[in-house]
């Protein structure tokens, strides 16, 4: 893990990212795109998705990268954004750690296969944190492009329990496992999983 930058925000905004290699990104989309254009459209996301919203100053970026060895090795993201390793377990064990690891403040998390995501739905979530516990940025497959979650004295219990990862019901068991946890919601946005995804994309 880089040393974290000083942080005056108290906000993260946390990208998880994976190694650009075909074969090992997209893996639906590729089934239809190949493996190659696939992994090439999501290293342009990442990219675009970085520009746009890891050099604004209202909040510190780093990278959650997978797999682990890529916090050094890879050259496929700017080497001035901090990285730390997402490390093993599912997604929510991932971001729990990512939740746990990080000094006090703001933390977001967001996805990097969401064209729509930019500084303004970004600070948006923020904004919306005020007051509530929790945000979610929802996918219109059931999953979710963002969870933040404000400043806690102590971590919420069961965050992430039996999640159905992978499916239409990641967000709704995602929301039950905070046990009435204050909740708001961001945007609808869709994320590129499948051929349709990457034709709307384009299009936009």
């Amino acid at each position: 893990m880089h040393s974290l930058p000083e942080n005056r925000s108290g906000r993260w905004l946390v990208i998880f990212v994976k190694d650009p290699r075909p074969g090992r990104v997209k893996t639906r989309l590729a089934k239809d795109l190949g493996a190659v254009a696939a992994s090439a459209w999501y290293h342009r996301q990442t990219q675009r998705l970085i520009r746009s919203v890891g050099s604004d100053t209202r909040w510190r970026t780093l990278l959650a990268v997978a797999p682990d060895k890529a916090v050094h090795d890879s050259q496929a993201w700017p080497l001035q954004i901090p990285r730390l390793a997402q490390g093993g377990g599912s997604l929510g064990d991932r971001m729990q750690r990512v939740f746990l690891s990080l000094p006090p403040g703001d933390i977001a998390i967001i996805g990097s296969d969401i064209p729509a995501i930019d500084r303004k739905r970004v600070a948006a979530a923020f904004r919306l944190l005020r007051g509530h516990g929790t945000v979610f940025g929802p996918c219109s497959d059931g999953g979710f492009w963002l969870i933040a979650m404000g400043r806690f004295r102590r971590h919420p219990g069961g965050l992430f329990n039996d999640v159905r990862w992978s499916s239409q019901f990641a967000l709704a068991d995602s929301v039950r496992s905070l046990r009435g946890r204050s909740i708001q919601y961001a945007d609808t946005l869709r994320d590129v999983d499948t051929i349709d995804d990457f034709h709307a994309a384009e299009k936009t």
